[in-house]
């Protein structure tokens, strides 16, 4: 179960809160046999409150939901007005120990996938989110788009993640009337087919090359590209631009530093991309935060159509 952290979250007090509670659980779990059916609905429905109440400023709404208040803690919630002691035990006991046995195993994938996402986003990689439209409109095709000028890098390595939104679209232009958008489109998907033979892994686009240096040159890093699949349960939100911010934003609390807006870039051409960037950072300054990096950038210096947002790994280059 993919869990998505919210900005600002430290992954290692997430980490110990999520096994705690799964301990919490798993005890609550172990114990029942012996004990009044209402004394352990007592104690599961005090083990919700605590663990919605821990979790609520770290995890999404959508996350404690499918952890914790689900429909079948909706039900025995319900019943404990109804019944007496003595009564549906039977039905109780059944309802609980089957909710009791997912909730372990649900706290256990949580804290798994946790683990997973930390080490899979906490790399060395600047990470970078384009929007659709530089596959389309940017003079170099994406086999040949140097990346490191554009996010302001050396020889570091470079990863490109591609929401699966950015892949919708790109299928859904295939079929473009303009013959430019219709090649460019399928180009860009025979790429990523080609270079991605497993779609959840990630893979090499481009080798580093290092041998500028002998000749005073600039070096440059590998790039390799992932896909960003969407999350179970997740609602895309009804602007693309507005949910491939989203998805690159959902990303960013997944690395290790755990800092968030501070390690983003955003570069805007469109103004409707532009307006909704700069609600935004608003939003975020007026609660405490810098913004996405800092500052809209000049427009002089957004190079990229649409959108891009770039961001470091946990060595936390500035």
């Amino acid at each position: 179960m993919l869990i998505r952290p919210l900005p600002g979250t430290n992954r290692k007090n997430l980490r110990d809160t999520l096994r705690d509670l799964r301990y919490k659980v798993s005890n609550l779990r172990g114990g029942r046999a012996g004990r009044p059916t209402m004394d352990v609905l007592s104690a599961y429905l005090q083990w919700v409150n605590e663990t919605a109440r821990m979790l609520h400023n770290q995890v999404s709404a959508s996350d404690i939901d499918r952890l914790v208040l689900t429909k079948r803690y909706e039900l025995l919630l319900a019943a404990t007005g109804r019944l007496e002691p003595g009564r549906a035990d039977a039905a109780i006991n059944a309802l609980l120990s089957t909710e009791l046995d997912e909730r372990t195993a649900a706290f256990e994938e949580a804290c798994e996938a946790l683990e997973r996402q930390t080490e899979r986003w906490s790399g060395p990689e600047v990470f970078v989110v384009l929007d659709t439209s530089v596959f389309l409109e940017y003079p170099e095709k994406l086999e040949e788009l140097d990346l490191a000028p554009i996010v302001g890098v050396r020889g570091e390595p470079i990863r490109l993640l591609v929401p699966i939104v950015v892949i919708d679209e790109l299928d859904g232009l295939k079929q473009h009337r303009d013959n430019k958008v219709r090649w460019r489109a399928g180009y860009t998907l025979a790429v990523l087919d080609r270079v991605l033979p497993r779609p959840t892994a990630v893979a090499r686009l481009r080798e580093a090359d290092f041998s500028a240096l002998s000749s005073g040159g600039i070096p440059r890093g590998e790039i390799s590209v992932e896909v960003l699949f969407d999350p179970p349960g997740h609602v895309r939100l009804p602007i693309n631009d507005d949910e491939i911010i989203d998805r690159a934003l959902a990303v960013v609390p997944a690395g290790g530093s755990g800092r968030h807006p501070r390690d983003l870039r955003h570069r805007s051409v469109h103004a409707g991309a532009r307006r909704r960037a700069a609600r935004e950072e608003a939003e975020q300054t007026a609660r405490g935060g810098a913004g996405i990096g800092g500052g809209l950038q000049p427009a002089g210096r957004r190079r990229l159509a649409a959108h891009s947002v770039r961001w470091e790994g946990s060595n936390g280059r500035r």
